[in-house]
């Protein structure tokens, strides 16, 4: 029997019903997990390439075929988190994708199992 795959980065139904209306305005995206600043802890969304992503940065995974990046140090302190993607009313970040929309994103997150994470390393 085949285990069940672990992803690092999720979305909720919501979430991903909202990727794929900004994917329909804006064309293809991606997302950074914002690690503090003016955006606070935020998931940030962009056109695809208008964000510039370095050599230190770590690809979590997709949501919607989208990518979503973590810069490295805070993915040390994340990396036995499942980060799960969602959507609330607000206002969203000031250089993100959804603000001005009514709605932004918001990162949940839950611990993973020991099993789980053995799957990711």
């Amino acid at each position: 029997m085949t285990q069940p795959t672990v992803h690092r980065v999720v979305a909720t139904a919501a979430a991903e019903e909202f990727i794929r209306l900004l994917s329909e305005q804006h064309g293809p995206l991606m997302f950074f997990q914002s690690g503090g600043c003016c955006d606070g802890s935020s998931p940030m969304c962009y056109v695809l390439g208008e964000f510039s992503i370095s050599d230190t940065d770590v690809l979590l995974g997709t949501l919607c075929g989208q990518p979503f990046y973590m810069g490295a140090e805070q993915f040390g302190y994340w990396k036995h988190t499942q980060l799960i993607i969602d959507v609330v009313a607000g206002m969203g970040g000031m250089f993100s994708l959804d603000n001005g929309s009514g709605k932004r994103f918001l990162t949940r997150s839950r611990l993973f199992s020991d099993e789980e994470y053995m799957q990711l390393v």
